[in-house]
């Protein structure tokens, strides 16, 4: 999304953070969002929608509007995600149904651990966005920036370019081997040629990024910290809410901005006053409190473990400040909803062509709330992980 966003900058003539959005998309998908972007025209922005459908991006609903978005500003995301190949797995397609519509009752009755999807963290690579993030907390702005260029063990143009950077330091050598559309990179190492592999010329080059993008970091090892106390949480406690815990009262859970956040008495306990839809785990910033049992000093222990005892989750340097937030543990998908299809495979010979026996796929549509992800919900629903 951010390379979407790079190339509509560079079309219009703006810069990434003239753009602003209520939540990022993830890469491995067909999403649409609304987005705002200052100092254009509408006239403008429909000159270039035949020159961005070559990049395979559309702009519609082109209208002027009176401000900006912020991140969060949004109810959550409607999923539709289709599941092929479902007989490789069972091959009784009775037993196959069967199991099907248990799993989708059971995530419709139960809910799903509410952790942050895999993609928060980057899938796959060396180096996660977490990382990245405590390091920026720490200001640890040298180490920061040579995580983000750090590169995969791929022989490509983008990861060699970053071999060099690692290997040379050199960021105008690099700039003529990073390919165009890396927009972030390319805004980073012109920064740091110009500022120099210094603290404050990191710090500089840093601010080539949009205050959205800079804070995702941030973001990303909260979020990591978020999924481990969650599992210590259940682990230790299972699904009972316990003295200690922290509980919502707010009446609107859609996202997760909670006001109402009360500390579970071993009154409560006993009586079992709450249920555990109403738990909820802080997400690191300076504004929270921590449950009063295990988990919060689990949470204590954590922020030593990674050398933060002492962080007020604030990073003056980088205008960033991170009040936190508290996330629910468990959560519901809305409208579940599924079909099963079957799709036929063509397989194609000489001239010839056949089709081949029918494979099953599973459509799975829902709704989720702002922040939840939808392959932690599949992962729910298929009892695996992918």
């Amino acid at each position: 999304m951010f390379e979407a966003v790079g190339i509509l900058a560079a079309k219009l003539g703006v810069i990434p953070s003239d753009f602003s959005y209520a939540g990022l998309k993830d890469k491995k998908a067909i999403t649409y969002q609304a987005m705002v972007v200052r100092k254009v025209t509408p006239e403008r922005l429909q000159n270039i929608e035949k020159e961005i459908e070559k990049k395979r991006m559309n702009v519609f609903n082109i209208r002027p509007v009176d401000g900006a978005l912020r991140l969060g500003q949004l109810k959550g995301n409607h999923f539709d995600i289709v599941i092929r190949n479902l007989r490789s797995q069972v091959s009784d397609p009775v037993d196959l149904r069967e199991r099907i519509l248990e799993a989708i009752e059971n995530v419709k009755a139960k809910g799903f651990v509410n952790y942050y999807g895999p993609q928060r963290f980057g899938m796959g690579r060396r180096v996660h966005t977490d990382q990245i993030g405590l390091a920026l907390l720490k200001s640890e702005m040298v180490k920061a920036v040579k995580l983000f260029l750090t590169p995969e063990d791929l022989d490509d143009p983008v990861n060699r370019a970053k071999k060099y950077f690692l290997q040379t330091e050199d960021a105008k050598g690099t700039l003529s081997l990073m390919p165009e559309f890396k927009v972030r990179e390319r805004a980073l190492l012109e920064s740091l040629h110009r500022f120099g592999l210094t603290h404050e010329g990191c710090v500089q080059a840093w601010f080539s990024f949009p205050h959205c993008m800079r804070i995702f970091y941030i973001h990303a090892y909260s979020s990591k910290i978020w999924n481990e106390a969650v599992s210590y949480r259940l682990a230790t406690y299972g699904s009972r809410v316990v003295e200690g815990d922290l509980v919502c009262l707010d009446e609107d859970t859609d996202d997760e901005n909670f006001t109402k956040v009360h500390v579970v008495t071993e009154e409560e306990e006993s009586a079992n006053t709450y249920g555990m839809n109403q738990v909820v785990l802080p997400v690191l910033g300076y504004n929270n409190q921590y449950p009063k049992n295990k988990v919060g000093q689990w949470y204590q222990e954590t922020l030593i473990r990674d050398g933060l005892q002492a962080c007020r989750f604030k990073v003056p340097a980088l205008k960033l400040n991170v009040p936190g937030c508290y996330r629910q543990i468990l959560k519901r998908p809305r409208n579940l909803s599924y079909q099963l299809m079957e799709e036929h495979n063509i397989d194609v010979k000489k001239d010839d062509s056949h089709i081949s026996e029918a494979a099953l796929s599973l459509l799975v549509s829902f709704d989720l709330d702002a922040s939840c992800y939808a392959t932690v919900c599949l992962r729910e629903i298929m009892k695996d992980d992918f």
